[in-house]
């Protein structure tokens, strides 16, 4: 563990503030870890970054970019441990080093094992004093995709759902538009907008033919302008995920045929029909459905941090049975569907022992509406 001891206020407050520059990184970034960085000297600051788009500079570098010479002597406060290796871009680190910054102080170690311990340690063969971790708990928040990917080989899985008070998401015919009101359906985009992956069953395209898209028109302008999203990357879509043992997915669905990336995970050894560009593979498992830890581990290696399950009580039910969900996220609209509507997951327990409890995290009003996070307790 690195020195914390010699720690202060003023390190506190600009490891703070580094992590606020990280979060404007978190819908563009992907699949890298969103970071912020910040440069002091004699209690000023000299530069501030964070890392935007993947490719691109990462926030060290940034940071440096707009202290220039003035960065030497400097503490510089990065929210993840510096990278030490080649990839789009050179080693932070090195930048580092020859700027003159004298003091590191870091948020969390990163988990990828090209780099875990070893930017710190190459900073601290180069004479610079290292410390930390400052605030680790919210540096790894900011990156508990990237950290779970790196550690198990899945990434994090949030199912968003939208229910009446009365627990229920739809009417016993299907119909479900608009469970909820037009401000939570705008929030949706920005959750949305956070995601590598959006995850959906055949069975909700058959019924309401959604487009699982971002739609960047319905979010409020100023709340991008305040993240500094680069227009550039306002046509950036998730991929789209569908689960289709048999592959029933309609040729013209929504899914299938609007800008962006599609994959769809079926239990049959063929291609989907009339689709050349749509990716197909098949991941059965004993029981001729689609294995979910399969395509977990799948869009993994694809560099998927985080992915949003978006489907029906049936699909979100077997997520949460076989223990792969870590985050719900639940809109609840002030009404009332009856005892005949759906339910929120379709999980057929017959006694109390098999409940699942939930660690809520967070809620919050959404226009008339109520937004509740929560994490299933695993333990």
């Amino acid at each position: 563990m690195a020195n914390t001891n010699c720690l202060g206020s003023l390190d506190i407050e600009m490891m703070a503030q580094a992590l606020r520059l990280a979060s404007r990184g978190k819908s563009t970034c992907m699949p890298n870890p969103v970071v912020g960085c910040v440069l002091v000297k004699n209690g000023d600051v000299l530069g501030e970054g964070w890392h935007a788009i993947a490719g691109e500079e990462h926030a060290e570098i940034n940071a440096l970019n707009e202290a220039g010479d003035g960065a030497h002597g400097s503490t510089a406060y990065v929210t993840l441990e510096p990278c030490c290796h080649y990839g789009r871009t050179p080693p932070c680190v090195d930048a580092l080093i020859a700027a003159g910054v004298v003091r590191v102080v870091f948020g969390a170690t990163d988990p990828d094992p090209k780099i875990s311990g070893n930017g710190l340690a190459e900073l601290k063969k180069a004479g610079i004093l290292v410390e930390g971790p400052l605030l680790e708990a919210q540096a790894q928040q900011l990156n508990q995709g990237y950290i779970k990917r790196h550690q198990s080989g899945q990434p994090w899985v949030t199912v968003k759902l939208a229910m009446s008070v009365d627990g229920r998401t739809a009417m016993d015919d299907g119909a479900s538009q608009w469970i909820t009101g037009f401000h939570a359906r705008r929030d949706v985009q920005r959750l949305r907008a956070n995601y590598c992956a959006i995850i959906t069953g055949v069975g909700t395209v058959l019924s309401d033919n959604p487009s699982l898209t971002v739609r960047y028109e319905g979010v409020d302008d100023r709340a991008l302008d305040e993240q500094e999203l680069p227009r550039k990357m306002a046509s950036k879509q998730p991929l789209r995920v569908v689960v289709d043992s048999q592959l029933k997915t309609p040729v013209g669905s929504k899914v299938l045929s609007l800008p962006g990336s599609v994959l769809v995970a079926s239990a049959v050894d063929r291609g989907m029909p009339g689709h050349d560009g749509v990716e197909t593979i098949s991941l059965p498992n004993n029981n001729g459905q689609v294995d979910l830890i399969k395509l977990l581990k799948v869009l993994a290696e694809k560099g998927c941090n985080n992915v949003l399950i978006e489907a029906g009580s049936k699909l979100a039910g077997e997520f949460m049975l076989k223990g792969l969900v870590d985050e719900l996220v639940i809109y609840m609209a002030p009404k009332l569907l009856g005892s005949m509507a759906m339910p929120l997951f379709s999980l057929p327990f017959a006694s109390m022992a098999q409940q699942i409890e939930l660690d809520i995290t967070d809620i919050r009003q959404v226009g008339n509406d109520w937004r509740i996070t929560a994490n299933p307790n695993k333990n």
